[in-house]
């Protein structure tokens, strides 16, 4: 009996691609894997986006992400550095059904904390968002305790609106809901610039 090969097709992507000074943003592809699947292996990084996964859960996580894209032209976009190629994270432009928004939200491969990735971004994603897809209004759910995740959004000029609420089965899960409007970004975005 022979067993059938698994093979990945070339680099496929089902959305746009946006760069920055010193990162690519796109739809995650089959090659994202691996270091996806670390990262939320790893319980530090994993811990505000919904905890540890083993890689198959992982796996499908990738693919509905992808099909996101496929069915509402929003999604979370891989994060890959310019001068490497190495995946570092996700960042979304997305609004699941039942989220309390349209959502810009963020979160990076440890080894790739503490350089401005995140903040910049986000700004790319903000971009984006407000330009392309048309929203006139952005969250972000952060966590109470994550720190890190509020600092990027307070330099991005979000605020925090109070505690806001997720829908089942993520209900229990405490959020604050940080935001801004269009007519806030485009202030915010100049004062990011300097």
């Amino acid at each position: 009996m022979t067993t059938a090969a698994y093979t990945v097709p070339p680099h496929v992507t089902l959305g746009p691609t946006l760069e920055t000074e010193r990162l690519i943003l796109r739809p995650p592809a089959v090659e994202d894997f691996p270091r996806w699947a670390a990262f939320m292996a790893d319980p530090e990084t994993a811990r505000f986006i919904g905890g540890v996964q083993p890689a198959p859960q992982v796996w499908r996580l990738i693919c509905t992400v992808a099909g996101m894209w496929a069915l509402t032209g929003e999604g979370m976009f891989s994060i890959l550095e310019k001068e490497t190629g190495q995946w570092i994270g996700r960042i979304g432009p997305l609004h699941p059904y039942g989220w309390p928004g349209r959502e810009v939200g963020w979160s990076l491969h440890r080894d790739a904390t503490g350089k401005g990735y995140a903040v910049e971004a986000a700004a790319a994603t903000m971009d984006y968002a407000f330009e392309v897809l048309g929203w006139d209004d952005v969250i972000h759910c952060i966590a109470p305790e994550n720190l890190p995740s509020a600092a990027v959004a307070t330099r991005l000029g979000s605020r925090n609106r109070g505690p806001g609420a997720l829908p089942e089965p993520l209900q229990d899960i405490a959020i604050d809901l940080w935001g801004q409007t269009r007519d806030e970004w485009a202030i915010n975005r100049t004062r990011l610039n300097r």
